[in-house]
């Protein structure tokens, strides 16, 4: 346990919600101007949901930050599930701004609004999604860091669609929203360049309304993710057969009689027991449960480890792989 310094958790917490704080705040300050300039709908849809994502990447970031604190004895399994919190925080947020989003855009369909300051628009748009774009193969990145699964040129893209569920829970909400960041800048771009170019001024308001209900998407995929994460879930089956194979490295292991594996936050909690092979001496028995115990610790995304030992029963528990014999 012990005392930790301020500095020491902060360089702990999760890098991608901290960078996309502070690009989100430079464009919301950004698009805001625009679009008292502008009046352009779009423009305010999308500088709202750059102001909810930098309010909800800080709330993420301060989560992030208190979940590193060490375990107490007031709190003997840590603070992991305090990044769920924090998360959902961020879901409200989220939800309130989609909300004033789509109202904003019902009001353009009924009252078109005339787009002023096209390339301030335009400008500002782009870069959006330059800066927007830089935070989401970041966080794509870190999702393949995290889930033990890099990849390398396109495989980065693909790799962070199918790993996402693995990332922990601030990379999930960096990587959702910036998806819909960016994509939302391209909507906007183009309703802003077809209002001003064309007579059709419609575009403006469902454009709006469009990124407003991915907002909306949002928030519910990730308060989905964040209230399952508050209950306490399985590890995916990926860590599960990754653990067990270094269970199963030991050669006095024969079975593994019981398993759980609890995810709070980006940590896991390991409760096993094992069947090691008959005729060991208890303080042998011991020493392989301890060796055991420190080689699964040594995983950084494990927080804690508690085995127990009893003696092959002769039957087949565990269902999962197991490593080949050398």
């Amino acid at each position: 346990m012990g005392n930790q310094s301020f500095f020491s958790l902060v360089k702990k917490g999760n890098k991608s919600s901290f960078f996309a704080m502070v690009g989100n705040g430079i464009l919301a300050i950004a698009k805001g101007i625009a679009y008292f300039i502008s009046g352009s709908g779009a423009m305010f849809a999308s500088a709202m949901h750059s102001l909810a994502d930098a309010v909800n990447q800080g709330f993420v970031f301060i989560g992030s930050v208190l979940s590193e604190k060490q375990p107490t004895e007031k709190f003997p399994t840590g603070f992991g599930r305090v990044i769920n919190l924090f998360c959902m925080i961020a879901v409200i947020v989220v939800s309130i701004m989609a909300y004033e989003t789509i109202r904003e855009g019902i009001h353009l369909l009924k009252h078109p609004a005339e787009v002023k300051g096209i390339w301030l628009n335009v400008s500002v748009l782009l870069l959006n999604i330059l800066i927007d774009g830089a935070i989401l193969y970041k966080v794509m990145k870190e999702i393949g860091q995290e889930a033990r699964a890099e990849s390398t040129g396109l495989g980065i893209f693909s790799g962070a669609f199918k790993n996402v569920k693995r990332a922990s829970p601030p990379t999930r909400l960096v990587f959702y929203e910036d998806l819909v960041a960016v994509s939302g800048a391209m909507l906007a771009l183009i309703a802003v360049l077809v209002s001003y170019f064309t007579a059709y001024q419609l575009l403006d308001g469902i454009v709006t309304i469009v990124i407003g209900f991915l907002m909306v998407g949002v928030a519910f995929r990730v308060g989905y993710d964040n209230m399952v994460g508050l209950i306490g879930v399985a590890a995916p089956k990926e860590v599960e057969d990754r653990i067990a194979s270094t269970i199963f490295e030991h050669e006095a292991v024969i079975d593994i009689f019981k398993l759980r594996i609890t995810q709070e936050g980006r940590y896991y909690h390991v409760e096993s027991y094992l069947e090691l092979k008959r005729g060991l001496p208890l303080s042998e028995a011991d020493d392989i449960k301890f060796a055991i115990q420190d080689k699964l610790m040594s995983d950084p995304d494990i927080a804690d480890v508690t085995l127990g030992i009893i003696e092959d029963d002769g039957i087949q528990e565990w269902k999962g792989s197991k490593p080949e014999p050398q």
